[in-house]
């Protein structure tokens, strides 16, 4: 640890507060669903899923081994490459959290680290292949994977649960419901503090402070997992309201199976290594179950607007990051500017957050307007048999003592 300069310290300071940030940015992916349904109440939630992110970043180093030492060549390699990608990958968290968009702080740390790296060493660095097979592929084959699973088990729970009474089947479903979304919660650990993990230590290798092809050190681990847990803590709000309610409105046989899907996938590709973002699969297991019941749809608008921020992520960190390490390439003074670019737009985004607080005491309260295709599906299509009461009061207006006007009301 003789090696352990003063830009590598600055590099760890910025991944941890990458790390940070990735955690309220992705509290929404574990226990939207749970919050939005009345499973848990919100502060009891993100303190669930704290802990458990927590345990979930001892569990595996393979997704942190495929950022250090797969997705660019560590040689050549500065740490000042890495603090340009990480000021990329934290702007776009930033940003997006601003406006409430679930986008993939996984893709983000990516884009960042390709484009510092080109920017760098050049196109050559960057492992396509490694890029393709372990992180492009995954990214859009886990939103459908997870959807048409959570669709599927949606139809299951209504089907077996025909017979059930409503309000011990609804009951029944919340306890699963808290349970996968503990599920989600660990596999989130296992999965997105590993990327931390992994940058960590490839500007440790970079700077010379460990060997290359070294696994993280313990104090790597505990420190990235720390983070995000304090992240996870603090919770993503407006990420949390439309994750839970912008996208569709979900019952517990929805949450309960929209969690256990999302949970199969993200575990299943933190054992095979893969950079899987956790928002893309529980985006699409979220609207997979909101098309799963009958009746249930799904706000296409907002999913429009998710969708167009997955695809701008991986090139606009890049943009970012690569100009960011053009900058940091002056020197000591370069290195400087950039950090106190990364602190004031920091800054900035936050007070713009204060002008619309969104917090546990309102995060229910969707600001989604119904579309007119939502409205018409909901009012015509009857609720499934063994549906809790609160299925029926949520598609059929209460009945009222006025006498029914002879003429319908345009």
């Amino acid at each position: 640890m003789e090696n352990f300069s003063l830009i590598l310290a600055i590099v760890v300071v910025t991944a941890l507060a990458f790390d940070f940030t990735n955690g309220f940015h992705d509290t929404a992916n574990a226990m939207a669903t749970t919050i939005s349904t009345g499973a848990l109440k919100p502060k009891v939630a993100v303190a669930m899923s704290a802990v458990l992110n927590l345990v979930g970043a001892f569990l595996s180093v393979e997704v942190a081994n495929t950022i250090s030492k797969g997705l660019v060549d560590e040689t050549g390699i500065r740490p000042e490459v890495i603090f340009a990608a990480l000021v990329g990958a934290i702007l776009w968290n930033l940003l997006t959290w601003l406006v409430g968009l679930p986008s993939s702080s996984s893709h983000a740390l990516m884009g960042g680290l390709i484009g510092a790296t080109i920017a760098s060493a050049g196109v050559g660095a960057v492992h396509g292949d490694v890029l393709v097979t372990k992180v492009l592929i995954p990214a859009i084959a886990a939103p459908l994977v997870a959807g048409i699973a959570a669709l599927l088990a949606t139809r299951l729970m209504y089907t077996l649960g025909k017979k059930a009474d409503g309000k011990a089947a609804a009951k029944g479903y919340r306890t699963g419901q808290i349970a996968s979304a503990g599920l989600v919660s660990l596999a989130h650990g296992t999965n997105d503090a590993q990327k931390t993990m992994g940058i960590i230590t490839l500007a440790l290798v970079a700077g010379g402070a460990v060997a290359p092809d070294s696994d993280p050190p313990m104090w790597v681990i505990l420190s990235a997992g720390l983070a995000i847990a304090l992240g996870t803590y603090l919770g993503g709000w407006r990420i949390i309201r439309t994750m839970g309610k912008g996208l569709t409105d979900l019952q517990p046989q929805q949450g309960f199976a929209a969690q256990t899907s999302a949970a199969t996938v993200i575990l299943a590709s933190s054992h095979l290594g893969f950079s899987l973002s956790t928002t893309h699969s529980v985006s699409g297991s979220v609207m997979g179950a909101g098309l799963g019941r009958k009746g249930g749809v799904v706000r296409w608008s907002t999913a429009t607007r998710m969708f167009v921020a997955w695809g701008l992520t991986l090139p606009a960190a890049a943009l970012v990051g690569a100009l960011a390490e053009y900058v940091t390439g002056f020197g000591a003074w370069g290195t400087a500017v950039v950090a106190v670019f990364l602190i004031a737009s920091s800054a900035a985004i936050w007070k713009l957050s204060r002008r619309e607080v969104v917090d546990h005491t309102n995060v229910n309260e969707s600001d989604e307007p119904a579309g007119v295709v939502t409205t018409a599906i909901a009012a015509v299509t009857p609720p499934p048999a063994g549906t809790a009461t609160e299925d029926l009061t949520a598609t059929i207006p209460a009945p009222s003592s006025e006498p029914a006007p002879s003429q319908a009301t345009v």
